[in-house]
C-alpha cells in the first residue's frame, strides 16, 4: 500500500490499522480461509493531511492533467485546497447541486473531457458521480471525503438513477486513493455525520435479511462483511452521542467503520451485506417521491428505515410459532399505474422473480417449520433491537421516525407497501406480506 507522505494520526487510534490489513492480505476471510481482496490500494484516516494532498494524489494516481470536482459546498471545505496545491495541471469543476443521475454522469464527463484523470471532493453525489464516470471511460480517479455520511468511499458500486427514474446500484471501480482528514469530516453539517451513523445501522437489519432469504432460498451469504466490522460497531454505538458534537475521535470510528462496510461489499462481491429491506424503502423514495421528496440524504432515510425494519423483524421474530405465508399476486395492473413506463418491466421482473404460487408456498412452510427454532435464535443473535437502532440516531442528532425526518406519512407508507417490487431480494417486507400482517404494520407505523 502507498503510504507517501506523514500525515498526523492521534496515539488513541490507529485509523487503518485493521484497514491495512485487509489491502495488504494480512486478513483471513472466514468463509474462505485465504486473504480477502479488496481492489483498494491506499485509504488514508488522518487526523489532519497537513498538507499533503498533491502528494496524495501524484503518489497514488500520477497523472498528467487532473480535475478537481467538488460541489459549492465542498469546493470551500477542502476542493479549493486540493485544487491549490496540484497547482497549474489542475482543471476546477464546481457543480450546482448535483445529483448522482445518468444525464448528470453524461455531462460530468464532458466537463471533464481532456483531463487525465479525475478528484473527487465531497461525500455521496460526488463520489459516485466521479466513480461511475470514470468507471464509464476508463479515467482513474481518487477521492478527498468532506462528511462521513455513507460507505460509499470503498465501494466499487454506485448509486445511480437512470433515466426512468428508478435509484440503482450500478458496478463501477474503485478509488485510486481515499483520503479522510477528519478535521474537515469533523465540522460537516452535523444532519450528513448522523447520516452516517444511520447508513452504518442497517448492518444488523440488512443480516437478518440477508442470512435468512440464504436459509430459506439458498442464495449466497457470506460472513466476512460482518467479521470486519464487528469491534468497530460497537466502538461508534458507545460513542454515538459524541457525534452530535462533531468530536473527532467519534467521527474517525465511524470512518473506519463505513471504510469497512465498504470493504465488505467487495469481500461479498455484492451489496447484500448492507442492502436489503431498509435500503429497498429508501431507494423507493428516492426514485419514485417526485415533488413529495423531502430533500432528505441517503444515510438519513436509511437510518429510519433500518428502525422500520428492526421494529418488523422484533415483531416477527417475537413468534415461537413459524410463520405461515400464502401466495400474493404481483400487482401487474398497479404497478404499471404506479410507476413510469421504463421502469415497469424492471419492477415487474424483480416482482415475478420472488413471487410463490401455492406449491412454493407450501414448500417454504415446510422447511421455515423444520428451521424456525435454531433459525430464530440465530436471527435474534444478528439483530440489535429497534428501541435502541432509535436511541443512537437520537443520540447522534439524528431521526429515528418518518415523521422526525419530516418524510410526508403517505409517501412513507406507499415505500414501505410497494417498495419490494423494485428488487428481487426477498427481505422482511415480503416475509410479512406473505404471512398477510403487512398491512397491518404499515397502519401502525402511522400511529
Amino acid at each position: 500500500m502507498n503510504r507517501p507522505v506523514m500525515v498526523r494520526e492521534t496515539a488513541r487510534a490507529p485509523w487503518t490499522e485493521l484497514i491495512d490489513d485487509v489491502i495488504a492480505g494480512r486478513w483471513i476471510s472466514p468463509d474462505t480461509g485465504r486473504p480477502a481482496e479488496v481492489p483498494f490500494a491506499c485509504v488514508v484516516i488522518a487526523d489532519d493531511l497537513d498538507g499533503a494532498h498533491a502528494d496524495l494524489v501524484r503518489t497514488n494516481m500520477p497523472a498528467e492533467t487532473y480535475a478537481v470536482v467538488a460541489d459549492r459546498d465542498t469546493w470551500e471545505a477542502q476542493g479549493a485546497a486540493v485544487a491549490a496545491s496540484l497547482g497549474a495541471s489542475v482543471r476546477a469543476v464546481v457543480l450546482d447541486h448535483p445529483h448522482a443521475d445518468e444525464a448528470q454522469v453524461a455531462a460530468l464527463q464532458e466537463k471533464t473531457r481532456g483531463a487525465d484523470a479525475l478528484v473527487a471532493v465531497g461525500s455521496g453525489t460526488i463520489n459516485d458521480l466521479c466513480k461511475y464516470a470514470t468507471a464509464g471511460d476508463g479515467r482513474p480517479y481518487c477521492v478527498f471525503g468532506t462528511a462521513p455520511s455513507m460507505n460509499g468511499y470503498t465501494s466499487t458500486t454506485a448509486s445511480i438513477t437512470l433515466a426512468s427514474g428508478l435509484k440503482t446500484t450500478q458496478n463501477a471501480h474503485a478509488a485510486r486513493g481515499v483520503f479522510i482528514d477528519l478535521a474537515v469530516n469533523a465540522a460537516a453539517p452535523s444532519y450528513l455525520i448522523a447520516a452516517g451513523l444511520g447508513d452504518s445501522l442497517c448492518r444488523s437489519t440488512a443480516q437478518v435479511d440477508w442470512y435468512f432469504s440464504n436459509r430459506m432460498f439458498g442464495t449466497i451469504y457470506r460472513e466476512a462483511p460482518y467479521a470486519l466490522q464487528d469491534d468497530d460497531e460497537r466502538a461508534l454505538l458507545a460513542r454515538s452521542a459524541d457525534l452530535a458534537r462533531g468530536d473527532r475521535e467519534a467521527v474517525g470510528y465511524l470512518h473506519r467503520l463505513l471504510t469497512l462496510t465498504g470493504f465488505g461489499i467487495s469481500v461479498a462481491r455484492m451489496s447484500h451485506p448492507g442492502s436489503m429491506g431498509e435500503h429497498q424503502i429508501s431507494h423507493w423514495i428516492d426514485s419514485f417521491a417526485g415533488d413529495r421528496h423531502p430533500g432528505t440524504v441517503h444515510g438519513q432515510q436509511v437510518g429510519v428505515t433500518s428502525v422500520t425494519m428492526a421494529r418488523l423483524q422484533e415483531r416477527i421474530l417475537s413468534q415461537k410459532q413459524a410463520p405461515v405465508v400464502r401466495p400474493v399476486r404481483v400487482d401487474e395492473e398497479g404497478l404499471r399505474r404506479r410507476y413510469p413506463a421504463a421502469a415497469v418491466e424492471a419492477c415487474l421482473a424483480a416482482s415475478r422473480a420472488k413471487a410463490l404460487d401455492e406449491a412454493a408456498c407450501e414448500a417454504f412452510n415446510a422447511r421455515l417449520e423444520l428451521l424456525w427454532p435454531d433459525l430464530r435464535a440465530r436471527l435474534l443473535d444478528m439483530a440489535i433491537p429497534s428501541a435502541v437502532l432509535a436511541g443512537h440516531m437520537h443520540a447522534a442528532g439524528g431521526a429515528a421516525t418518518a415523521g422526525e425526518l419530516g418524510i410526508d406519512l403517505d409517501l412513507y407508507r406507499d415505500a414501505l407497501r410497494y417498495s419490494p417490487e423494485m428488487r428481487d431480494r426477498y427481505s422482511f417486507l415480503d416475509l410479512a406480506a406473505g404471512m398477510g400482517i403487512l398491512e397491518d404494520f404499515i397502519a401502525e407505523e402511522g400511529r
